[in-house]
C-alpha cells in the first residue's frame, strides 16, 4: 500500500460513524475517508495518516484517500463487550460483539433455530441494486418489515454506504446485518447462515435483502469476480428453508459485450456456482432485448434449472421515477440503465408475490 502524510484541511460531510475529508497532501487537496469506529474523530489542522493507494491506482469506488491514524489524538481505548474479530490478523483488525457469540443473549436462538420458514430472500450481485430493490418493495407493502444483510464482497464498513444511511432514514429498511468481514450493521454476524437467521429470529423480518457493500471486484474471467456468492448464497437460503430470489444482472447499456442481456456474471451463477433452484424474475420489455434474454435463459438451461417467471413492467417506470434516492450503477443513472433496475425492483415484486400466495 501507498502510505502519505496529510493534514485535514475542512469536513465536507459527517454522519454518525463517517466524515468525508478534504485532505492537502504535498500542496494538493484530495477527498479522504474517515471511519470513526476505527480511528475515532478528527479536527481541522489534524495531520493524519492516509493510505493512498486507491487514488494512485485511479481506482472508481474506492478512489479516495482512507485515514489509517490520526496523529495528533493516536491512542484509543477498547470498548467493552464483544470478543469476535474481523479484518483477522490485519493491523486493522476489530473487535465487534456478534449476535451469535456465547455472551450474546441472543446465542441460544442460533441453536434453536429450525427454518425460516419460506422467508422471501431476495440476493443481488451489486449494491446499487439496493435502491430499487427496497423502494419497491416498501411501495407494494407498507408494512413490510425489511432487513438487509451486507456481505463482504465489496466495501466492507457498511458506513459507506449513503444508500443505506438514507433508506434507513426513511424507515424502508428497518435494520442491517453486517456478515463475514464486513462491519458495522446494527448486528454482527459471523456468516451468511447466522446473518439470515438474526433476520428472523432476532429481526422479524418479512423480506430479508442480501447484497454486497458498496464496489465489486471483477477480472473479466469466467469466474473471477466477487459476484460468485450469490450462488453460495441461492444455496444457504435453501439450505436454511427460505426462498431464494436472485436478481439477474441485466443491462443494455454497457459497453462490454460479455455484459450485454443477462450477464455472463449471473449466467455463471446461476449456470454453474448455485447447486440448488432460486426463483428469477424476467422483465419483458415487448421489444428485441426480450428474444436476447430468452435465448440466453434456454442456451444456458437457466430456465430448466430455476424457476422463471416474466412480468410486464410498464408500471415500474412509474415507481421507479418517483424515487427520491441517487440510482446509479457503473456510473449509469436510471434512464441510462433503465432494464437493469427495472429488473432489480421485479425481484420485489416476485417476493410480494410469493409472500401473497403462502
Amino acid at each position: 500500500m501507498s502510505i502519505k502524510i496529510g493534514t485535514v484541511e475542512k469536513i465536507i460531510n459527517e454522519r454518525e460513524e463517517i466524515s468525508e475529508l478534504l485532505v492537502k497532501v504535498n500542496n494538493e487537496d484530495y477527498k479522504a475517508i474517515l471511519y470513526k469506529k476505527l480511528t475515532g474523530k478528527v479536527s481541522v489542522g489534524d495531520r493524519v495518516l492516509l493510505n493512498t493507494t486507491a487514488v494512485e491506482l485511479s481506482l472508481g469506488t474506492g478512489g479516495n484517500h482512507f485515514v489509517i491514524c490520526n496523529l495528533e489524538d493516536a491512542e484509543k481505548g477498547l470498548s467493552s463487550g464483544g470478543h469476535i474479530m474481523k479484518l483477522r490478523y490485519t493491523p486493522y483488525q476489530l473487535k465487534v460483539f456478534a449476535a451469535e457469540e456465547q455472551d450474546s443473549k441472543y446465542h441460544g436462538l442460533f441453536n434453536e433455530f429450525k427454518s425460516l420458514n419460506n422467508i422471501p430472500v431476495i440476493i443481488g450481485t451489486l449494491h446499487s441494486m439496493l435502491v430499487p430493490v427496497s423502494f419497491m418493495a416498501r411501495h407494494l407493502d407498507k408494512e413490510l418489515k425489511i432487513v438487509y444483510i451486507m456481505t463482504d464482497g465489496a466495501a466492507l464498513p457498511i458506513s459507506l454506504s449513503k444508500a443505506v444511511n438514507n433508506l434507513k432514514n426513511k424507515k424502508i429498511i428497518e435494520k442491517t446485518i453486517t456478515v463475514g468481514n464486513s462491519f458495522g450493521g446494527d448486528l454482527e454476524c459471523v456468516n451468511i447462515y447466522n446473518g439470515l437467521i438474526a433476520a428472523k429470529e432476532i429481526e422479524k423480518a418479512d423480506l430479508i435483502i442480501v447484497t454486497m457493500g458498496p464496489g465489486i471486484t471483477g477480472t473479466g474471467t469466467r469466474y473471477g469476480f466477487t459476484g460468485v456468492e450469490q450462488g453460495q448464497i441461492i444455496d444457504a437460503v435453501n439450505t436454511l428453508g427460505g426462498i431464494p430470489i436472485a436478481i439477474p444482472r441485466i443491462s443494455f447499456a454497457d459497453k462490454r459485450q460479455r455484459h450485454i442481456g443477462i450477464s455472463h456474471h449471473s449466467i455463471t451463477v446461476l449456470k454453474e456456482i448455485c447447486k440448488t433452484k432460486a426463483y428469477i424474475p424476467i422483465p419483458k420489455f415487448n421489444n428485441d432485448n426480450d428474444s436476447v434474454l430468452l435465448n440466453q435463459l434456454i442456451e444456458n438451461n437457466i430456465d430448466k434449472k430455476h424457476e422463471i417467471k416474466y412480468y410486464n413492467v410498464n408500471y415500474i417506470d412509474e415507481v421507479l421515477n418517483a424515487c427520491p434516492f441517487n440510482m446509479r450503477s457503473m456510473g449509469r443513472n436510471y434512464m441510462e440503465d433503465r432494464e437493469y433496475f427495472i429488473t432489480a425492483a421485479l425481484s420485489s415484486q416476485m417476493a410480494i408475490d410469493l409472500i401473497q400466495n403462502q
